[in-house]
């Protein structure tokens, strides 16, 4: 079978390869995947800013395609079924433990990049029948981690939810949050992308660049309030900000870290206002196939900003890495 393989940790190391094709094992299925979405996570492997056990590997976490085969003792799937296999498939549900984490598709196990991969049924989630493959495969990670921030905060009608950027994660937020009744503050760099979130939901606009403070400018919007959840996908750049944006009792929920890691932190906004500060490694399987029956009834569309086809993994890849370019998600097609 046809793959692609990240040799090295360097975004000019990938290279198509011929590989065997999977064998789906008792409790397995074989997917034929058809698409794949790109994280941050999957530029951090690439670039060696998160280390990977060996290489070369067939990356890509997110994926979606349709089964092409059961493996022994596979019972309530069949054949043809379209479906989103989860990136962590050991994480079943609950609490996140060592052992949930420890099995990662497109880092410890064969990613999305190859035209077949073999996955355990107990890891997959319906395709939502108004979902391409394209759309589908945005679901395992920036579906799952923007679900598991509204249901955080308990959003609601009434609620106030900040938004910072317009990647995966940020956009799939604003779709729940505004079926889940919020209003919805969006920051961006991009006058241009601030006019696609508009046209997405988003019920105030921010440029970051043009307004530094915008902190205090999203306290103005909010009455003095400030947000019930800040959806915080930047990091250290950011974090300050979003503690003051913030409303008392407020949630800011971390996930992102492409403006660093390591943040200076005042605590006084934390205790003063009782802010729940929570991070996030995505979920489960159980909170995708969560996202995933909200995405069904709600008929929300994933925001794809471009396909690119397999032979075009590495600018793919350098389009990310280079960041702002992209509204949504950057996907590639099999």
């Amino acid at each position: 079978m046809k793959a692609i393989q990240l040799t090295a940790p360097a975004l000019t190391a990938f290279r198509q390869a011929e590989l065997p094709e999977p064998v789906p094992g008792e409790g397995e299925v074989l997917l034929r995947m058809r698409a794949a979405t790109l994280n941050y996570l999957d530029v951090a492997i690439a670039t060696g800013a998160f280390p990977a056990p060996a290489f070369p590997l067939v990356p890509v976490a997110d994926g979606a395609g349709e089964i092409a085969a059961l493996g022994g003792g596979v019972s309530g799937w069949r054949v043809g079924e379209r479906v989103v296999p989860h990136f962590m498939p050991n994480w079943q549900g609950g609490a996140i433990t060592p052992h949930n984490v420890a099995a990662m598709r497109g880092l410890t196990l064969p990613g999305s990049l190859a035209e077949y991969v073999a996955v355990p049924a107990s890891s997959l989630v319906a395709l939502p029948a108004h979902l391409d493959f394209a759309q589908g495969a945005a679901l395992p990670i920036a579906a799952t981690t923007a679900w598991n921030a509204v249901r955080s905060a308990h959003v609601r009608p009434g609620s106030v939810v900040l938004l910072l950027g317009t990647g995966g994660v940020s956009l799939f937020a604003l779709q729940f949050a505004k079926a889940s009744g919020a209003t919805v503050i969006l920051a961006s760099s991009s006058d241009a992308k601030l006019e696609r979130a508009r046209q997405a939901g988003a019920d105030h606009l921010v440029n970051y660049r043009a307004t530094p403070a915008w902190d205090e400018e999203v306290r103005k919007l909010t009455g003095g309030r400030g947000a019930d959840l800040v959806v915080e996908t930047a990091g250290a750049a950011t974090f300050a900000r979003s503690l003051n944006a913030a409303a008392m009792g407020g949630t800011v929920f971390t996930v992102g870290f492409v403006a660093g890691t390591a943040a200076s932190i005042d605590l006084l906004p934390i205790i003063v206002k009782a802010l729940r500060v929570v991070g996030n490694n995505t979920g489960s399987v159980a909170d995708l196939a969560d996202a995933a029956r909200a995405i069904a009834a709600h008929k929300i569309v994933p925001l794809i900003d471009r396909v690119y086809d397999i032979g075009e993994t590495g600018a793919a890849y350098a389009d990310l890495a280079a960041g702002g370019r992209h509204f949504g998600k950057l996907a590639i097609a099999h």
